[in-house]
């Protein structure tokens, strides 16, 4: 099966991850298994990886392309909110290192019948794992017009939410909006042209494609506590595409690496804190100029990481 994704800053994700022989690995969103198979190259002989993914696509791709490392490779197909988990039913518990490449892949935006994007007419679908019943079809037209305006100015940043909102409620009273083609439509004569060369529908589909997919929300569950995956000396590495990802992983990094989280001023310490992590990245790593023109899509990532203490 063809699986077209190319891996974003794999030589800068080696540099801060260090895969060594004998170690172990989680890849929790495994995609095409470009990552994997650098993890998979550089700990050889004997280096063993845990790698998932939401979407059976990927995972029966990624399957063909790494069956070389069968013996080193378990892959399930499940978010990496589930990381914990698995690693006890594996018994491993922690790892030596972990790496996340979130948002949208190519493959997924390039298929037309996933209905992840505005370019082709499909239904409106949206969905990572195929096995869940939610999809953005069932958004539009079953949510409240309060909760899709919300949806769209918190993760699409979207200035004209409100109207978007109102006229999506407006064409649903008429006939159900199922395809990408109606609701790009319905933007489209909302916001009119494109401004600063996007399709005025951008925003929205990225904001229904986080909320059908729970990644914000799989995002903070992971970040409560993501820490305790790694060994001591286990390195962790997130990639982001989106403002909200990245200041969560932001935050996230700035607080495990704290060694007190006591309001300021406090005379003694009472919170129990200790510090669980050291900055590898005190900016955001972003990618080069020459990847960057082979791949524009990669042009909005961001790669912060940490290493446990």
């Amino acid at each position: 099966m063809e699986y077209a994704h190319v891996p974003v800053m794999v030589q800068e994700v080696l540099s801060f991850l260090k895969p060594r022989p004998g170690q172990r690995y989680l890849d929790g969103t495994l995609g095409g298994g470009g990552h994997a198979e650098q993890i998979l190259i550089h700990s050889g002989p004997d280096g063993e990886l845990l790698a998932l993914d939401r979407d059976g696509d990927a995972i029966a791709a990624s399957r063909a392309r790494l069956r070389v490392y069968q013996d080193r490779l378990t892959i399930r197909q499940a978010s990496f909110e589930q990381a914990r988990e698995l690693l006890v039913e594996l018994e491993w518990h922690q790892v030596d290192g972990v790496v996340l490449d979130l948002g949208v892949s190519s493959h997924q935006i390039d298929r037309p019948e996933r209905g992840f994007s505005f370019q082709a007419n499909a239904r409106l679908d949206m969905r990572m794992d195929r096995r869940q019943s939610l999809a953005a079809c069932d958004v539009v037209n079953s949510y409240s017009e309060a909760d899709i305006e919300q949806i769209l100015k918190e993760y699409g940043e979207e200035r004209q939410a409100r109207r978007i909102a109102l006229a999506i409620a407006a064409e649903r009273r008429k006939k159900p909006i199922e395809t990408t083609e109606d609701l790009a439509g319905i933007i489209a004569r909302v916001k009119g042209k494109r401004s600063r060369g996007l399709h005025p529908a951008t925003q929205t589909f990225q904001a229904l494609r986080i909320t059908v997919n729970r990644e914000i929300e799989s995002l903070r569950l992971f970040l409560a506590d993501g820490y305790q995956l790694l060994r001591p000396e286990g390195r962790m590495v997130i990639m982001s595409f989106h403002s909200l990802e990245d200041r969560l992983v932001k935050s996230a990094f700035r607080q495990w690496s704290r060694d007190c989280l006591c309001p300021p001023r406090t005379l003694k310490c009472r919170c129990g804190w200790s510090q669980k992590v050291q900055l590898l990245t005190k900016k955001p790593v972003r990618p080069g100029l020459d990847e960057l023109h082979a791949n524009p899509r990669c042009r909005s990532a961001k790669l912060r990481a940490v290493v446990r203490i």
